[in-house]
């Protein structure tokens, strides 16, 4: 199951969290749509390379990553969206595209936009194209310490 990390690590730090199954959904719009969550609440995961190095970023599903603002945050001289086979081994419990946002669990550092910082919850793909997990966002900032910026931009 592709959950049980991270409900361990959840579980372990006490984190009160919601799990929502959903009809088998891939983009963020249809994440957001199939389980019933405002597309400003719903936190996509992307993942880039910095100088060579895999991170995270996370992002309402509504808005999309600013490169120019990421490469001025992080000083990298080469920002770039990593490929799906240059990262699928480093999720191997979960899905394609259906990694939580928790780098920390994986060493990679997570960087996230600001825009995430006005909900009270947030919601986000937990391993299956199949279900999220909601949590507060006070307890998500708590566990995975991300660097929070100015990141975004609206989806065009």
């Amino acid at each position: 199951m592709p959950l049980r990390k991270l409900r361990e690590f959840l579980d372990s730090h006490g984190v009160k969290y919601f799990v929502v199954s959903h009809s088998p959904a891939y983009t963020a719009q249809e994440i957001a749509a199939a389980a019933h969550v405002p597309g400003k609440e719903l936190a996509k995961t992307v993942i880039v390379t910095l100088d060579g190095t895999m991170a995270m970023v996370v992002l309402p599903a509504s808005r999309q990553l600013d490169f120019k603002l990421l490469h001025a945050l992080t000083g990298a001289g080469k920002v770039e969206l990593a490929g799906e086979r240059g990262f699928a081994g480093l999720f191997p419990e979960c899905e394609i595209g259906a990694m939580p946002p928790f780098g920390n669990l994986y060493g990679m550092e997570v960087y996230v936009s600001e825009e995430l910082e006005d909900d009270d919850e947030i919601a986000f793909n937990a391993g299956a194209h199949t279900e999220l997990l909601r949590l507060s966002y006070e307890s998500y900032k708590r566990l995975v310490k991300p660097k929070i910026a100015k990141l975004s931009l609206p989806v065009k």
